[in-house]
């Protein structure tokens, strides 16, 4: 049965006067990445596409040899000009935003309603386009959680989410 991989993108280069979705790999973070690489944990072979942010797209060219496909519609959830010292801080905006999806949990961010109507169907099309592949999609956490439980009909796991590495991976079935 094919498999759905999403992986979170490695550590980036935190840059507050960038928008987050510009930042690049942080070089401390590639042993990390490397250690995915060769984990077996992805498939040998896949469809692979990526969010089209700097970290991302870096990200699948390190984990495969084979072409990365582009696809627009699978970047973070859209957070702007809104920086966040203190990570308990950016944890409970996220966590407001799972609460209230048809809403801003900040001013600068879209709701994850928006996020989540741009998302599923481009992922359910590349799924459509491969049917009988395993497919590794590279891109964000936030977008995977959101994702993740709109394929399973699950509540968004919001622990799986505070948890995941960078880089990290999660299977899921495709039915």
């Amino acid at each position: 049965m094919a498999r759905l991989y999403l992986v979170r993108h490695a550590r980036p280069r935190v840059d507050p006067a960038l928008p987050a979705d510009r930042w690049e790999l942080d070089p401390a973070g590639l042993p990390d990445l490397a250690a995915l690489a060769v984990s077996e944990r992805l498939p040998r072979r896949a469809r692979w596409y990526s969010s089209p942010e700097p970290k991302a797209l870096a990200t699948a060219r390190r984990l495969t040899t084979t072409p990365v496909r582009v696809a627009p519609d699978l970047v973070e959830h859209r957070r702007e000009a809104r920086w966040f010292d203190d990570r308990g801080d950016f944890h409970d905006a996220v966590r407001r935003a799972f609460a209230r999806p048809g809403e801003r949990s900040m001013p600068e961010w879209e709701p994850l309603a928006d996020l989540e109507a741009r998302l599923v169907p481009a992922v359910r099309e590349i799924l459509a386009r491969h049917p009988v592949d395993d497919v590794v999609l590279v891109g964000h956490g936030t977008a995977w959680t959101v994702l993740r439980a709109a394929l399973t009909g699950e509540p968004a796991d919001l622990d799986a989410w505070a948890a995941l590495r960078m880089p990290d991976v999660w299977e899921v079935p495709r039915g």
